[in-house]
């Protein structure tokens, strides 16, 4: 998500950077630049006429072109502009169960998403928690979407699946369902309802009554993020028609523009309160502003890595880890195991999405080989080698180098060049333990990095 647009506005301000005095001319280029940025990542012409003007406004207000870093300035204003934009003044709460019972009924275009999106949301909501949720579908149109949430429910271990069939009118469905969520006395009720275009009247009818019928606290627009420019026009009816509470943006993995997410927040009024990154109930994200202008703008989001390290790695695993550092032992089964986590992380693009100015260096990763599909390829070289090999690699000579390559389906150069690379991460340990008995730890630690 955002890929695009990040990219278009980190070539306009290393541009800006290069400039020791900005003139008038200069922000104007400038903004045209980030114009030209919004609406190649789909964000619609109005949203992004207002979005320009307004940073116009306060960079002139606050005497940028006499600033003393003025790069840092725009830069600044465009951060705060865009966060203000996604948050609104005053951020609501993430989604989670403060108060129960909560209802939540999740609205939308056919193919969306949705159906994925309840059992997502009803994982989200109960699994880091005590709290328990029933479940129900009211597509009684679309064949096989009540099977469809049934069997996601199933994966869904705190859940509870309301049947039932496409003979049953939806409010019957949902009658059903209220009863069973008072009866089981559950936390959480989620509700799918069948996908329907914002200009079908009937259908829209129909969503009103059953909104009025459960009183949901959330009503949640499920919108596809390849919707492209009728994102608008979709908001709209929607907002006007429902009390919309927030947005979920689904196949926010997919779609690299991420246009959408600003036209709909600025259309409805409303929150995005979630981002669906993948297939598995595990992949769908609390929308966050702060933590996504901040990687838009490749200032990073260390929260965001620290939190997935966190949910990632194992305790006991790191600390094992850690103890055979500090005892100097850094064999090749430990590579792998660093490269396992890595890849759990989401891989190495995904990684350097989250480092404070990483997109500076990006390209020269790229250039050094080092992408998402060779950590597959040096695991596969590390399995291919003997528990002997992994632990003493001065035993690989040119025969067993043969070998190795043979059995892990790589080339005698690519494993000569993990070889190297692991040689390499020897020799930086080597220098930090000794640095760390010096004093002036931290400075060294610092240019060391640099």
């Amino acid at each position: 998500m955002f890929e695009a647009l990040t990219n278009r506005l980190s070539e306009t301000f290393s541009r800006l950077r290069k400039l020791g005095v900005i003139r008038a001319s200069d922000l104007e280029e400038v903004l045209r630049d980030i114009r030209t940025a919004l609406l190649e990542a789909d964000v619609a012409l109005e949203v992004t006429k207002s979005f320009i003007e307004d940073v116009r406004r306060k960079a002139l207000g606050q005497a940028v072109i006499r600033s003393i870093t003025p790069d840092q300035m725009i830069i600044k204003i465009v951060h705060d502009h865009l966060l203000e934009v996604l948050e609104g003044e005053t951020p609501p709460p993430p989604l989670s169960v403060v108060k129960t019972p909560l209802k939540v009924m999740l609205v939308g275009l056919q193919g969306s998403g949705k159906t994925t999106s309840v059992a997502k949301i009803a994982h989200l909501l109960t699994k880091k928690s005590e709290k328990c949720a029933v479940v129900a579908s009211t597509d009684v149109y679309r064949p096989a979407a009540i099977e469809q949430l049934s069997l996601l429910t199933q994966s869904v271990e705190k859940a509870s699946f309301v049947p039932a069939t496409a003979t049953e009118t939806p409010l019957a469905i949902v009658e059903r369902a209220l009863n069973v969520f008072a009866e089981k006395r559950a936390d959480v009720l989620v509700l799918d309802t069948a996908g329907r275009l914002h200009t079908d009247d009937e259908l829209m009818q129909e969503l009103e009554i059953l909104v009025a019928r459960v009183q949901p606290e959330e009503v949640l627009l499920v919108a596809d993020m390849m919707t492209g420019q009728d994102a608008l026009h979709i908001a709209r009816s929607f907002s006007e028609r429902l009390p919309l509470t927030g947005i979920v943006l689904t196949r926010a993995d997919s779609e690299s523009r991420g246009g959408v997410a600003l036209s709909m927040r600025v259309e409805t009024g409303c929150p995005i309160r979630a981002l669906g990154i993948g297939e598995h109930l595990d992949d769908i994200e609390i929308f966050e502003a702060r933590r996504v202008v901040g990687r838009l703008l490749g200032m990073g989001d260390i929260v965001s890595l620290v939190e997935k390290a966190a949910e990632t790695l194992e305790k006991e695993e790191a600390d094992a880890t850690m103890a055979r550092l500090r005892q100097g032992i850094f064999t090749l089964d430990d590579l792998a195991q660093q490269l396992k986590q890595v890849r759990k992380m989401g891989g190495i693009s995904s990684v350097l999405k989250m480092l404070p100015g990483a997109s500076a260096f990006e390209d020269a990763v790229k250039k050094q080989g080092i992408a998402d599909h060779t950590i597959t390829h040096q695991l596969a070289i590390i399995s291919s080698m003997t528990p002997k090999e992994r632990r003493h690699y001065r035993l690989i000579n040119g025969s067993r180098c043969r070998r190795i390559a043979k059995g892990s389906g790589c080339s005698v150069q690519d494993v000569n060049k993990l070889l190297k690379h692991y040689e390499k991460m020897l020799d930086a340990h080597k220098k930090l333990k000794k640095m760390q008995q010096q004093r002036g730890f931290e400075e060294k630690l610092q240019n060391f990095f640099k």
